[in-house]
């Protein structure tokens, strides 16, 4: 019985540290700028034709739009989204050119208490208005919004930061509601909880990604990477050439969904997660590069980024910033701060 106790007291012990335990924000505010970065490039685009994408007489008019959600294709999922009700254009373009501003301030990391949950509702509801018009980009950004908004990624490497740091210079300290919104780079657990979240759903993305796989005769006989690489229709590079090397792309084919079915086991362990990460760049740049989905190869980089620990992070951009890895005097007196 006290053996018994005992695992019962160790795993929640080791739940508790899990979920809980303090995290830097460094890692999460470099995934904030390219969240950021790429929710701005798709705004753009819907800018580019907008009325095509989001106006009354859109390849997806309103009415389609809101049956998708309300069950007349199939079960119903619950989507709402406001642009259903908006059919004037100038409502449209406002709203667009709010899209734009709130994922610039959440790249610059501008008032990002209140622009990152504002950038992930608004990317939301275009997501729900362009469906069966989307793309693994747009439900990937949204995701990673999601979890951005739940802690202070606007902590470091933004303009929040920058603010803070001169009320501090001019004021010397800050009220507890001017410390809300302007948070300081201090482990949270917050943060913790925000990447735990992101990692396990990028689990559950792989696995049933791996599943889906496994049903298909071409991944089992190792052709289906032969049959992307000669598809026209995605080509952005000649790989035809592959064909002379039956052996290669039948290896590859198996490697990517070992992978990607294992993901969710390998990708814990601190000797395998480098290896899994590597390979994760390796194919998702592959499809970046030689599929033509650059912007969907570089978001499941930057997903997978949330496996890196923040203290790696911290230091690798202070020695590519050719600064001293030491941290600030703000860094260095809450960095083993308790619980935020």
């Amino acid at each position: 019985m006290n053996a018994v106790a005992q695992w019962f007291r160790d795993s929640i012990a080791s739940w508790d540290r899990f979920w809980f335990t303090p995290r830097l924000p460094h890692t999460l505010a470099v995934i904030r700028i390219a969240t950021g970065a790429m929710l701005l490039y798709t705004h753009l685009v819907l800018a580019s034709d907008l009325l095509s994408f989001l106006g009354p007489e859109a390849w997806i008019d309103n009415a389609t739009a809101r049956s998708l959600h309300d069950g007349t294709f199939g079960p119903d999922d619950a989507g709402w989204s406001y642009l259903w009700s908006i059919d004037s254009a100038a409502g449209l373009w406002l709203h667009q050119l709010l899209a734009i501003l709130v994922s610039a301030c959440l790249m610059l990391g501008l008032a990002t208490r209140l622009t990152a949950p504002l950038a992930w509702f608004i990317q939301l509801m275009i997501v729900h208005r362009l469906t069966g018009a989307l793309f693994g980009l747009d439900q990937l950004t949204t995701m990673l919004a999601m979890y951005l908004m739940l802690a202070p990624c606007g902590a470091v490497y933004s303009l929040d930061a920058v603010i803070r740091r001169r009320m501090l210079k001019r004021r010397g300290t800050l009220s507890p509601r001017l410390g809300w919104w302007f948070p300081e780079p201090r482990p949270t657990v917050a943060v913790c909880v925000a990447t735990r979240l992101g990692q396990l759903h990028l689990c559950v993305i792989y696995l049933f990604g791996g599943l889906w796989k496994a049903r298909g005769e071409m991944w089992w006989d190792g052709t289906a990477l032969w049959f992307s690489a000669a598809n026209y229709e995605y080509q952005s590079l000649d790989l035809t050439w592959v064909a002379h090397y039956p052996v290669l792309f039948a290896a590859a084919t198996h490697l990517t969904i070992f992978w990607e079915t294992f993901y969710c086991a390998l990708v814990w362990p601190r000797l395998t997660r480098p290896f899994v990460l590597a390979t994760a760049v390796a194919i998702h740049g592959g499809i970046a590069l030689f599929l033509g989905m650059i912007t969907f190869g570089l978001i499941m980089i930057v997903a997978n980024g949330m496996f890196l620990e923040p203290e790696w992070t911290r230091r690798l951009l202070r020695r590519r910033g050719g600064g001293s890895e030491e941290a600030s005097p703000e860094e260095r007196r809450v960095a083993h701060s308790p619980r935020g």
